[in-house]
């Protein structure tokens, strides 16, 4: 099965949808013929105002996105906050950036994914995909508040797979691995850009493995 004919008419919601890996996503799957929603902090024309990281928003963001879409058929839990910026060890961590972080990567989307999951479960079909990192594994100094919701988000997804698997719903969390985007360079501004992936490349390897029907619960990096 080709990964265009996989996802020719999928409805898809995609947080943190107007740069980066989000965007990439989007282009490529509106390419393909995929119907998307976008998610965004910031104003953009045809995209859904919103922050993740407010439980206020989140009925909001999914009432604008069902109207949009009609129904939801992969969810992209993409929006990430790093916590801190520069980065700072543990011990430097404000109690408040490390709960952004949480709020932003961990409780935004497993309140989103009930939302969305909830519907999936009905029409007994729907991809789950949470956006993570090998910072979920590794112990990176400074990199603690982002890791530490990762590692979470992980686990999360692998709650979700074990509770719902006889419901249709597929949950995979991946890693696309260090990107050429405006979240990694805020992270580490002194990157060398050319040794990163091209968000554009780690959209086309997502797309591709979901299409295949790849769905361990947590792949680390994509190949």
């Amino acid at each position: 099965m080709k990964t265009d004919n996989f996802w020719k008419n999928k409805k898809v919601l995609i947080t943190g949808g107007t740069s980066g890996l989000g965007l990439s996503l989007h282009r490529q799957l509106t390419d393909m013929g995929a119907l998307t929603a976008l998610v965004a902090r910031k104003e953009a024309s045809g995209v859904i105002r919103g922050d993740v990281s407010d439980k206020r928003q989140i009925h909001r963001i999914y009432a604008e996105a069902i109207t949009e879409l009609g129904h939801i058929d992969v969810l992209f839990n993409n929006a990430s906050s790093l916590g801190p910026t520069p980065l700072r060890l543990l011990m430097d961590t404000d109690c408040e950036d490390f709960e952004l972080a949480l709020q932003t990567n961990l409780i935004g989307p497993f309140r989103l994914t009930k939302l969305v999951a909830a519907d999936m479960i009905l029409r007994r079909s729907g991809v789950v995909v949470n956006i993570s990192s090998d910072a979920a594994v590794n112990a990176y100094p400074k990199w603690g508040a982002y890791a530490a919701s990762k590692a979470a988000l992980d686990h999360m997804t692998r709650i979700f797979q074990a509770e719902l698997a006889e419901t249709g719903v597929q949950f995979l969390a991946l890693d696309p691995g260090d990107m050429n985007t405006p979240l990694h360079l805020s992270a580490i501004p002194d990157a060398e850009v050319s040794a990163l992936n091209s968000p554009e490349d780690s959209a086309r390897l997502i797309l591709e493995q979901i299409a295949a029907g790849k769905f361990q619960p947590v792949r680390r990096r994509i190949r």
